[in-house]
C-alpha cells in the first residue's frame, strides 16, 4: 500500500510544538537576564533576585531539554524534510548543534553553581543537592564557559530563527507553519 502525502501529518505534534516553544522562551529569557543583572552593581536585591530566576528557569530548562530529546527520541511525530541532500544533511547538522550546545549549558550551569559552592533552589520549592564538589578555582572555568556556551546558543537559534523566516516568505512553504500551532491552512 503506498503513502500519499495527503497522508503524511502536515505539522508537529502539540507536544514537541509546546516544549520547542518553551525552549525558545526560556533561552531568551535567560540570556536577557543574565544581560541584565550584569549591568546592575554586585550584592544588589534586584541581582539577586534575577540570578535566582536565572538558576530556577535554567532548571525548568534542563527539564524540557532533556524530556523533549527523549520525546524526540522515542515517541515524537516524525515529518519528512523539508530540504533535499545537502540542505537536509546542514539543517541535521544544525539542530544535532542546538541540542548538543543545550545539553552542555545545563551541564555547565550546574557545574559552575556547584563550583561556587552557595546553595541554590528551585523557586524556593527544594533545595538543589550538590553532587559534585568542585574547587573555586573552577568557578571562571564553568563561568566563562557557560557565557560563550550562551552566546553561541543564542547565534544558532537566531540562525535557526531566519531560516525559518526565508522558508516562510522566501520560499514560500510550510516549513515555519510545521512548528506553529492552530488551524492547518493550505
Amino acid at each position: 500500500m503506498s503513502v500519499t502525502t495527503t497522508d503524511m501529518p502536515v505539522r508537529y505534534d502539540r507536544l514537541t510544538m509546546t516544549l520547542h516553544w518553551l525552549t525558545a522562551a526560556l533561552v531568551i529569557g535567560l540570556f536577557a537576564c543574565a544581560q541584565i543583572w550584569e549591568q546592575l552593581p554586585k550584592g544588589t536585591p534586584l541581582r539577586k533576585e534575577l540570578q535566582a530566576l536565572h538558576i530556577s528557569f535554567g532548571i525548568l530548562l534542563a527539564v524540557i531539554v532533556v524530556g523533549r530529546v527523549l520525546w524526540r527520541l522515542f515517541k515524537g511525530r516524525r515529518l519528512p524534510p523539508t530540504n533535499k541532500g545537502a540542505l537536509n544533511i546542514l539543517a541535521k547538522t544544525a539542530h544535532l548543534a542546538l541540542y548538543a550546545l543545550l545539553l552542555s549549558q545545563i551541564v555547565l550551569g550546574f557545574f559552575l553553581r556547584w563550583a561556587q559552592a552557595e546553595p541554590f533552589n528551585f523557586f524556593g520549592l527544594f533545595d538543589v543537592p550538590t553532587l559534585i564538589a568542585f574547587d573555586k578555582s573552577m568557578k571562571s572555568v564553568f563561568g566563562g564557559l557557560h557565557e560563550q556556551v550562551a552566546w553561541a546558543i543564542i547565534i544558532l537559534a537566531s540562525l535557526h530563527a531566519i531560516v525559518a523566516l526565508v522558508h516562510h516568505y522566501g520560499l514560500r512553504d510550510n516549513t515555519l507553519r510545521r512548528m506553529l500551532p492552530g488551524r492547518v491552512s493550505n
